[in-house]
This record gives structure tokens, sequence and C-alpha cells, in this order.
């Protein structure tokens, strides 16, 4: 073989076939073993962490979503979404809850545009919800980091219980049972707060209405 070929030929030759090697190895065995390992062990987390209701995907407990009223004129994209007071509201984002505009508004917190917005979101909420201004909690005011959360405070959905209740014609103390059958708490027992994924309530809530 050395005899038949040059020196700089039989480097290119080695380099090719360690080339297709890996590429057989790193581009097909390998992603193919850790497919079938976490379908195999994690098929849940594998998948996005679906959530279904009567075998339909309806979301995913990773990711936040809008429960609104239905538009009047679905075609008219100017007309703004209400909030349904039959199910529990998630925080605001700035991204409207869209996967592919994921962040934050990026406006400091002595920025005016967003105090007026938190003024407003605060009176909002509190019409809403039928509480004192000063009752709102913060995360019903300010959106997260990524915009995408499904998590409110255990105090922001308690503060909803009344008007869920109120707008299904369910007994408050049942609809305080689910939310407390919902409250996680802080990581490792000391990092964050107790929260409630607003996506896994909502399902809950649906199931309970039927």
């Amino acid at each position: 073989m050395s005899k038949l070929f040059p020196a700089a030929v039989r480097q290119h030759l080695s380099a090719l076939r360690m080339l297709l090697l890996l590429t057989v190895v790193t581009g097909i065995i390998y992603p193919l073993a850790v497919t079938g390992i976490a379908q195999a062990v994690f098929p849940g987390q594998a998948n996005g962490s679906e959530v279904r209701q009567n075998g339909k995907v309806v979301g995913s407990s990773l990711l936040g979503q809008t429960f609104d009223l239905p538009k009047k004129n679905p075609d008219d994209a100017d007309e703004a979404a209400l909030p349904d007071p039959k199910w529990f509201q998630p925080r605001p984002s700035a991204g409207g809850y869209d996967p592919k505009a994921s962040g934050a508004s990026n406006l400091g917190p002595n920025n005016e545009d967003l105090i007026k917005t938190i003024e407003q979101r605060r009176k909002d909420v509190a019409a809403f919800d039928g509480v004192a201004p000063d009752q709102v909690p913060v995360d019903a005011l300010t959106a997260s980091g990524s915009g995408l959360d499904p998590h409110i405070s255990k105090a922001y959905a308690e503060e909803q219980v009344a008007r869920v209740a109120k707008a299904r014609n369910l007994p408050v103390d049942q609809v305080r049972r689910l939310v407390a059958d919902h409250v996680q708490g802080r990581n490792a027992g000391f990092m964050g707060q107790d929260r409630v994924n607003i996506v896994q309530l909502n399902l809950a809530l649906a199931d309970l209405a039927r």
C-alpha cells in the first residue's frame, strides 16, 4: 500500500477513514443510543414534559400559556385578548408566551414605562380578581426573565380562588383545596419559594369542573 500511494495521499485516506468512523459513531450510533435510553428511562422529559387532556396534548409543564376568552374577531390582530375569569391566570409575559419570543422586556426598575405598566397591571388585576390593589402579589405584575415561566406564587394562586370559584359556580373551599394540592415547595427545602404550576393547576381544574 505504501508503495502504491505517496505519503500525502495515504494521510488523506487515513483522515477520510477516521472522518467516516467518527461520523457513524458520533452522528448515528451515539444519538440513537442516547435517544433510546431517554425514551426508556425518562420518556416524559424526553418528549418535552407534555401534558395531555383526553389523550390530546394541550401544553407542556415547562412552558406557561395564556388562558384568554375567545376573540370576537379571530382575524383581527389588533384586538386585545381578555383573560378568561374561569381560569387561573399566569404572570405577565413580555413575549406573550410565544416560545419563539422568549425573553424579558429589558426595562430597568426605574424605567417610567415599566412603572406605568406595573401600576396599570395592579389596577387591572385588583379589579379582575375583586381584591384591593395592595393585595396583588408582585408576580402578578412582573414578567419572568424567560417570559415562559409556568409558575405563579402560592399567594397569587390563592388570590384568584374566589374569582375562579364564582365564575365556575364551584364551592370556594373546593377550589382552594385544589390549589393547595398543587403547591410545590421550595427546591431542596430552602431554595426559591412555594409555587404553583399554572398549566397543571388549570388542567386539574378542567377535570374538576367536568
